[in-house]
């Protein structure tokens, strides 16, 4: 899931490793140093106003550990993939070329003499340099810290290289946060990794009041329809084409229904062959005559509109393509802010959707997808409860409560354990949006 970048500077090269002012506890202020925090993290991933999910996500968890834990400081360490440059916030130390193997080792020199306690790194695929991802381990085993992994994709048949490296990397980890049990199970089958090793954090999520979506439309000034809402980078693996060719058996059932198709189109898409893949969708939507009934908004959103949007939605869809999605931030959202689910049986949604909490179809099933769909929408009392019941069960996996979850994990296995790390002693109720963002994320 993405939202709204920031301006993004032209490439300019090689992306420099930099030093910029220490941020939160322990940094210097006027001259005198303030007291050593207890913890200090060496944070390793993407970070707005970078474009993808992974971004969101480690500037999300970042700011709730900022603003709730006096006692924790993040040092933020941001990748930049190849030929870009981006205008990063203060509160990132550093930078590290994707695919410039000094700039690993570099960074791995940097943290060593940071005065960090742990190094915590936000591992997906195509992120890192290397063969299957392999210049991390260049800095990780040069990094004489514990290491935390975040792992946003495990594989259940990775390849050869792929299995190799992060194998590597589970071996050297004291502590791997996953998002779903399924993926603790993958990992025990496939690389043995002991049971203490491993714990399941859910995704965290803005902490939001529940707002009739006819109200909320209202808000926004559009058309008070049932509406049935996706939201994100369009790309083949979401599965759009399948909630489009069962737009005509929706609409037979519930003339005014409308599907927003939210997001702009993955830039590494774009970069490949421009629109093509949204032309095809708009092209199919035509071809099925319901052209009229979808709405297409190509771009990228701030937080607070995107919060706004999905809360207008009578009905959010994720008709995703892939068994092998662990973990899915849209998802994860929609559902804390009550909205009632209909997905394809990727890892997350068959954990959050069990029991009744959403409906499940199966993968490429136009017809189950229609029919589920259309009699959600045609019963406005099963959609009420189960946006009553979605919102309450949403409260559990705030940014701020995953945060806490966070730093009590990682406190309890460093060595010696930080014991009584307390929280911020007056924190607002609601998890902020990025403030660090301004213009970029809001």
């Amino acid at each position: 899931m993405t939202i709204k970048p920031g301006p993004v500077q032209p490439a300019t090269g090689r992306a420099m490793l930099r030093d910029l002012p220490p941020q939160g506890p322990g940094a210097v202020c006027s001259g005198r140093p303030a007291m050593r925090p207890a913890m200090r993290v060496a944070l390793v991933g993407n970070y707005l106003p970078r474009l993808c999910g992974i971004a969101t996500y480690t500037t999300h968890v970042h700011t709730a550990l900022r603003e709730h834990w006096r006692d924790v400081a993040v040092d933020v360490y941001a990748m930049v993939d190849p030929g870009r440059s981006y205008a990063f916030p203060p509160t990132v130390r550093a930078t590290i070329a994707q695919e410039d193997r000094d700039s690993y080792r570099a960074a791995a020199r940097r943290i060593a003499a940071s005065g960090a306690d742990l190094l915590w790194v936000q591992h997906e695929y195509g992120i890192f340099g290397g063969t299957a991802g392999a210049y991390l381990l260049d800095l990780v085993d040069a990094v004489p810290l514990p290491l935390a992994l975040t792992l946003h994709t495990v594989l259940e048949s990775p390849s050869p290289d792929q299995h190799r490296v992060l194998a590597r990397l589970l071996d050297r980890a004291s502590t791997v946060v996953v998002m779903a049990e399924r993926a603790r199970v993958l990992l025990r089958r496939l690389y043995r990794l002991p049971a203490h090793k491993v714990v399941v954090i859910e995704h965290g999520v803005p902490d939001r009041d529940y707002v009739a979506p006819s109200r909320m439309r209202d808000r926004l000034g559009w058309e008070d329809r049932k509406t049935v809402l996706t939201f994100g980078l369009l790309a083949p693996g979401k599965g759009l084409a399948s909630m489009i060719r069962a737009m005509p058996h929706i609409v037979a059932h519930c003339p005014e229904a409308i599907y927003r198709i939210v997001g702009a189109t993955h830039p590494h898409l774009v970069a490949q062959e421009g629109e093509r893949y949204r032309e095809s969708l708009q092209a199919l939507a035509k071809d099925l005559g319901v052209e009229a009934h979808l709405r297409w908004e190509n771009r990228f959103l701030d937080e607070p509109e995107l919060l706004d949007q999905i809360a207008a939605a009578d009905l959010y869809v994720t008709p995703y393509r892939s068994a092998q999605q662990i973990t899915s931030g849209t998802l994860a959202y929609a559902f804390a802010l009550g909205k009632p689910i209909v997905s394809t049986p990727y890892a997350h949604a068959s954990e959050l959707l069990a029991h009744g909490r959403g409906k499940l179809v199966g993968f490429d099933d136009d017809s189950g997808l229609a029919a589920a769909v259309g009699d959600l929408l045609c019963d406005d009392g099963a959609r009420a409860r189960m946006a009553r019941d979605a919102h309450a069960q949403g409260r559990a996996f705030t940014w701020r409560r995953m945060a806490r979850r966070l730093v009590e994990t990682f406190a309890a296995r460093l060595s010696p354990p930080r014991i009584g790390l307390a929280p911020s002693p007056v924190s607002p109720r609601r998890d902020p949006a990025p403030q660090s963002l301004a213009d970029a994320a809001a």
